[in-house]
């Protein structure tokens, strides 16, 4: 079939308005012709014979004329072995290899193979010939890094197919036929390891979807203690500029208990991105002993990349989590930031002309949000086994309002919210998650009795700050004194969380669940002081040594040493001697 061509008619910003002869369909991927330029662009309206299409690069230099070509493909991403450890733009151009070819800044139009096509993989078979398959049947497997990336049958099949011929186990490229499928019909396909798959349309090779209740482990007392996240779930992370929600995010993904992590920074500052690009291959994974890097995909869009991209780096990510889900994997997609995601929807709405909604979002940046969290979740595969995309996206929003459109969006799909506070961060308490604003609809991995009695002696002690602020501490009765004492011990011992040293940076669900009992246990035998002085002096020293146990390894002698300190420590002023 010919190519569809039409020619510009209009440019406004990184809109342009094309007039066409032939059929052309929504979210169809056409490309601009700019002199020896080759600018890849996107189908948004269509009326008649005219259509206006979202360029994804600089606009400058377009001319009324210009030729355009339609491809009669949706914006897709390739999918197969090669994707970890790699660095793309929101069009998934791995930018290592855009700059090879282009030097440190970017060239317009420019374009490279998202996988290494040259690359051999050690292919091994998992079924046989005669076997029924179907979209996202396992046909074998190759190793990338630590995990074992199988090769499915692609996601556009229909219906049960026929293996006609499976290959022998040896080393391929990706592009190598694997396999021959045969439909209903009789028709045969060739398979090969990799395949394409439309962004904007959700993978549902599934069996069914599965209510997430499993916590998801993150190492991070304040997350899995009081505000947990399940495996599949979906959390949201606002916070005015400064909070820490870059520097959560990456605890997150170096110790959360999943097999893929998959970062997209999305209107980032480059700094930030370029940060995390020279960090990750650094640090070690601590599951795998590995590379972090191994097991990440980092999707980047910053700041000083055209924003029309930004909309795509979106849809880039979640489909590659789509991806590694279908092989019974489990996925952490970190979107940082949704709001710079809504920014740019708000651009291309005004240049669309549409209808503003609230702070000139656009009226389905709401339904937009949601879609795109509801492609979280934990699924059963055909083989009985389960994968998940656990999704957390960052929000910004303007002077730390959080009634501001897009976080009280996203508050309306997600599962839980990890308020980020600006008074916390600059009182040097982190993770500086709001222990009183902040919620979650997950299941913490501790006794949910003991959990309620720490928030309730964390919110009298707030009450009492309150007071103290107005008052001053003489205003303030000794008992109120001492619940203020006992919320900024939970605080400051179990709350804050010191991710710079090796054994506090991560806590592990057993570590979790000894330490918080002993805390409340510790809390509920101090008893009534008679003076200020004497109570403040002792909550001080009770503190210092909480946090040494907390940088002493579990299980060690200077765990089990610190801890005798506290109880003998306990048992003095309990007027008991420790035998």
């Amino acid at each position: 079939m010919d190519d569809v061509r039409g020619h510009i008619r209009a440019v406004r910003g990184s809109m342009v308005t094309v007039v066409f002869d032939g059929r052309i369909h929504q979210n169809e991927i056409a490309y601009v012709f700019c002199g020896k330029e080759k600018l890849k662009a996107e189908v948004l309206r269509i009326d008649q014979n005219l259509a206006i299409l979202q360029v994804f690069e600089e606009t400058s230099g377009l001319r009324v004329g210009d030729e355009i070509v339609f491809t009669g493909k949706l914006l897709s991403v390739d999918v197969g072995p090669g994707l970890l450890g790699q660095v793309y733009d929101g069009l998934q151009n791995p930018l290592e290899k855009l700059a090879e070819k282009a030097g440190n800044f970017l060239i317009r139009g420019l374009s490279y193979d998202a996988l290494d096509k040259n690359r051999l993989w050690n292919f091994l078979p998992l079924t046989n010939a005669g076997k029924k398959v179907k979209a996202g049947s396992f046909l074998g497997e190759v190793g990338e890094g630590a995990i074992s990336h199988k090769i499915m049958v692609p996601f556009h099949f229909r219906g049960y197919l026929e293996v006609k011929y499976i290959t022998d186990s040896g080393a391929y490229t990706i592009h190598d036929t694997i396999a021959e499928l045969m439909d209903r019909e009789g028709t045969t396909h060739k398979v090969s390891m990799c395949f394409t798959w439309p962004v904007r349309v959700p993978v549902t090779c599934y069996e069914e979807r599965l209510l997430p209740e499993e916590p998801l482990l993150t190492g991070t007392r304040i997350i899995d203690t009081f505000f947990p996240v399940a495996r599949g779930g979906t959390y949201c992370i606002p916070g005015p500029f400064g909070a820490g929600k870059t520097v959560l995010q990456q605890i997150t993904s170096r110790y959360a208990k999943v097999d893929i992590v998959i970062i997209v920074a999305c209107g980032e500052r480059s700094g930030e991105v370029v940060e995390t690009m020279r960090e990750f291959p650094k640090l070690t994974d601590p599951t795998s002993g590995r590379t972090l890097m191994e097991r990440t995909i980092i999707i980047s869009n910053t700041s000083s990349m055209p924003v029309a991209a930004r909309d795509s780096s979106v849809y880039t990510g979640i489909t590659l989590a789509e991806y590694y889900r279908q092989m019974g994997l489990d996925v952490l997609l970190l979107a940082d930031s949704t709001s710079r995601w809504a920014q740019a929807m708000r651009e291309m709405s005004g240049l669309l002309e549409e209808i503003p909604g609230e702070e000139a979002f656009p009226a389905y940046l709401e339904s937009r949000i949601a879609r795109f969290y509801e492609r979280a979740g934990l699924i059963r595969l055909q083989d009985g086994s389960a994968g998940s995309i656990t999704i957390g996206g960052t929000v910004s929003p303007a002077g730390g309002n959080f009634d501001e459109p897009v976080t009280q969006s996203s508050l309306k799909v997600v599962g839980a919210f990890h308020g980020l506070s600006r008074e916390r961060a600059g009182a040097r308490r982190f993770p500086s998650i709001h222990p009183l604003e902040s919620w979650s609809k997950y299941r913490s991995v501790l006794p949910e009795e003991l959990v309620k009695h720490a928030r309730k002696l964390l919110r009298k002690g707030n009450e009492v700050f309150q007071m103290m602020s107005v008052l001053g501490e003489e205003g303030i009765t000794i008992k109120d004194y001492l619940d203020y004492l006992r919320s900024e011990l939970i605080d400051a011992v179990y709350l804050q969380q010191n991710s710079f040293d090796e054994t506090d940076a991560f806590c592990p669900r057993q570590r979790q669940e000894y330490v918080f009992s002993f805390l409340i246990e510790t809390l509920n035998r101090i008893p009534e002081f008679s003076e200020k002085e004497k109570a403040r002096s002792f909550f001080a020293r009770l503190q210092q040594l909480f946090i040494d146990w907390n940088y002493s390894p579990w299980g060690s002698e200077a765990f089990a040493g610190t801890e005798d300190l506290i109880r003998r420590m306990i048992d003095e002023v309990a007027g008991k001697s420790h035998e």
